[in-house]
């Protein structure tokens, strides 16, 4: 188990001091004195900073509660200065009184690690971006003034800039229905964005459409998307793509010669997994082509694959992107464009195959692509050598060890990298980590939640077992922070979405269970059952045709492993999860009766159903092999067909509007439970809300009805409250 981190400032405070009248003298001759490597090299040779996990000093006397949860602030998009002596990133917080999260602009030292709050609005921002001379700090946000009809203060998204010491907020765009995304261009004269403009389809019901617009279609209205460019010299702007395509993702190369874009044929979300394209626009040429997908669609093993993380290398002459399929690896592709605007596509390696899960680079200057993948309930940041012409060379870690990495951003010169990583001592912070040359230990650049320094913690570890067929599983452990071996505990099952996805080895306190529960004396263990990522190609694809099967008997054997190692008390097990989690959830109720008590969050209830109103059919197609009048499948994944085997209490939560995973899945198990098989239940749906829950009040509704229906029936016996109904009752 790692030991926590250490900040600068909590070593020896004189020498802290040296070191930061030092750096401040130096910065103001930004010579070579400044760099980052020389930060690096003085801050842990010069004083003696140990490895990011050394001993705990702290004090850890605070109980956690549900309202702690509120006080934990997020890191999200970041990119360090053109200079690399800072980082500009969005800090979101808690706030009670509108309901939601604020996010706004922060910027920090690498040098002092000291911070400053940028903007002050409670218009959210977001895609911060540098100007290349370091003046400006690009971004997004919805800004609304009293009365405010016209843009830029009309509630539409546009693009904004602040100065990078502070000051006036500037509008950039403003479009009167807002922009869909932007990009600075490289060398900081131009602003690329994108916008909506609604077409009708020409054919015999045209008129109605127009008559009647604001109806929703199945098909034949379509907001087409454009690109424009605005020269941020002359403050022109001119439309670049207008090609009846919808346009998800762009990316502008270095050299403003292509834009790669991401297209669908609608806004569907359900084209987005096997009819999205890879267009690229020559603004030499003013043509636009598809690049041929046959590698990603017709030769994989499944056409119903995401597009998705554009990014250019330095040289403008190799775009990369990652096809993501539900249930199986997902790949990534480079397509590699000689002078003369050919193109040449190869699909990457994934080293021992990792999973590929999240933000993609180049290293600037290089041909060495980056990128963040899941490895057995970790995720690092590995580098491939040397990418071109077909071939790539050895991989690399740029993050190893127990780390949790959410996203990256390197430095200009390519020498280091900042991270927002995560470890089972502490939420996500900034790190900086050396890029290239030796392997240093990483200097922490934020602590933003400094209350979480006083939080007794769970104790979190790593577990294996083997299933019913003896594949080896693995799972995260939680224990209350005064746990001793031994004691028996009431334990929870929380249950991963996805599936493809994982639990990670990581403090994570959330609604979900995760910190809340260990602190209320309960064992909770999360198991990465067959189907989840960072285990190899064939533990993810094992479930393809499987649900309701395997990914049951990992789970259930994994009980069965934390009840013979003496940590969980086999009279007091409750299981929740939510999406994919919620699913399974409704499969462990019909399939055993040793829960008793069970929290389903947005849980398919059946699985035809969801191929019928899911956004994503896709994902059931691949799943069941097949559709539902090809396969019987569906009725084989479904809980549906064997809700008369439960007898488990369970609460059902559901957004209103959930496109997901639609609550009439929440409604009909509700309705069976309650209504004929006279188990005690309770639906919670939640007004307004989709697939998740973001209001601040419905995040703290879920937790407490999580607790206080395990307590009740976990640790308070199944016997029925005086004020519970009877099952059925109204």
């Amino acid at each position: 188990m790692s030991a926590p981190v250490v900040r600068l400032d909590s070593v020896d405070n004189n020498a802290g001091d040296i070191f930061r009248q030092v750096c401040r003298t130096k910065n103001k001759t930004r010579g070579y004195f400044m760099r980052p490597g020389f930060i690096f090299g003085f801050a842990v040779a010069a004083l003696g900073i140990g490895p990011l996990w050394a001993a705990d000093a702290l004090v850890r006397d605070h109980v956690l509660e549900s309202d702690d949860y509120f006080t934990i602030a997020g890191i999200g998009a970041m990119e360090m200065s053109p200079d690399g002596l800072s980082v500009v990133y969005v800090e979101s917080r808690w706030d009670k009184s509108e309901d939601g999260r604020i996010r706004d602009l922060w910027i920090v030292s690498v040098v002092s690690q000291e911070r400053e709050r940028l903007t002050f609005d409670t218009s959210s921002v977001g895609s911060p971006h540098w100007s290349p001379d370091g003046k400006w700090i690009y971004f997004t946000s919805s800004r609304k003034r009293d009365g405010g009809d016209k843009p830029p203060y009309n509630g539409k998204t546009q693009v904004w800039r602040i100065g990078s010491h502070g000051g006036d907020v500037q509008p950039v765009t403003r479009v009167k229905d807002g922009i869909n995304g932007y990009e600075l261009s490289a060398d900081g004269k131009s602003i690329y964005f994108a916008t909506k403009k609604k077409n009708v389809a020409e054919d015999r019901w045209n008129e109605l459409r127009e008559e009647f617009d604001s109806l929703e279609y199945g098909h034949g209205v379509v907001k087409y998307s454009q690109i424009w460019k605005l020269d941020l010299t002359s403050w022109r702007e001119r439309k670049i793509v207008d090609e009846q395509r919808v346009i998800g993702e762009f990316h502008v190369s270095p050299d403003e010669r292509y834009i790669a874009m991401i297209t669908t044929p609608t806004a569907e979300l359900i084209t987005n997994e096997g009819w999205s394209h890879v267009d690229i626009h020559d603004a030499k040429s003013g043509e636009t082509t598809t690049l041929p997908d046959k590698q990603w669609r017709a030769d994989a093993p499944s056409p119903y694959g995401w597009i998705l993380g554009l990014t250019w290398a330095d040289d403008s002459r190799a775009v990369a992107f990652r096809v993501d399929f539900d249930g199986y690896s997902g790949e990534v592709y480079v397509a590699e464009f000689d002078d003369d605007g050919h193109t040449a596509t190869h699909r990457l390696t994934r080293p021992n195959e990792v999973y590929v899960s999240g933000q993609m680079r180049w290293l600037p200057g290089t041909r060495d692509f980056c990128f963040a993948a899941d490895d057995h309930a970790r995720t690092r940041v590995m580098c491939l050598l040397g990418v071109g012409g077909g071939t790539q060379g050895r991989p690399a870690t740029i993050t190893p060890g127990d780390v949790s990495v959410k996203s990256f951003a390197f430095s200009r010169d390519g020498q280091q990298m900042v991270a927002i990583m995560g470890t089972i001592n502490h939420t996500p912070d900034l790190f900086l980590w050396p890029a290239r040359g030796e392997r240093r230990d990483p200097i922490r650049l934020t602590n933003i939640n400094p209350q979480v320094d006083s939080w007794k913690l769970p104790q979190i570890e790593i577990v294996r077992w083997k299933s019913n067929d003896g594949i080896e599983c693995e799972g995260i452990l939680e224990l209350p922070p005064d746990y001793k071996p031994g004691e028996r505990l009431p334990m929870v099952v929380e249950l991963h979405g996805g599936p493809t996805s994982s639990t990670q080895f990581e403090l994570r306190f959330w609604i979900y269970g995760r910190a809340l529960f260990p602190a209320r004396g309960w064992a909770l263990f999360s198991p990465n059952y067959r189907g989840s990522t960072g285990y190899g190609d064939r533990f993810l694809a094992d479930l393809i045709g499987r649900k309701n099967d395997i990914d049951v008997q990992d789970i259930l054997s994994g009980v069965d492993a934390m009840i013979e190692r003496g940590v969980a008390d086999p009279d007091k097990l409750a299981v929740m999860g939510w999406s994919n989690g919620g699913f399974l959830t409704n499969c462990m109720i019909t399939n055993t009766t040793r829960f008793k008590a069970a929290s389903s969050g947005a849980g398919v209830f059946d699985t035809t159903l969801q191929w019928l109103t899911e956004d994503t059919p896709g994902h059931v197609i691949n799943f069941s092999k097949g559709l539902p009048w090809t396969t019987d499948r569906l009725q084989k994944s479904s809980p549906l067909y064997n809700v008369d085997k439960v007898t488990t209490p369970t609460l059902i939560h559901v957004g209103e509007n959930d496109p997901r995973c639609p609550p009439g899945h929440s409604r009909g198990l509700f309705r069976s439970l309650y209504h004929y098989i006279k188990v005690p239940t309770e639906l919670v749906v939640y007004p307004g809300e989709g697939h998740g829950l973001t209001t601040y009040k419905h995040r703290k509704a879920k937790m407490e009805w999580d607790l206080k229906w395990f307590e009740h029936h976990v640790l308070g016996g199944s016997e029925q409250s005086p004020d519970e109904p009877e099952a059925g009752v109204d």
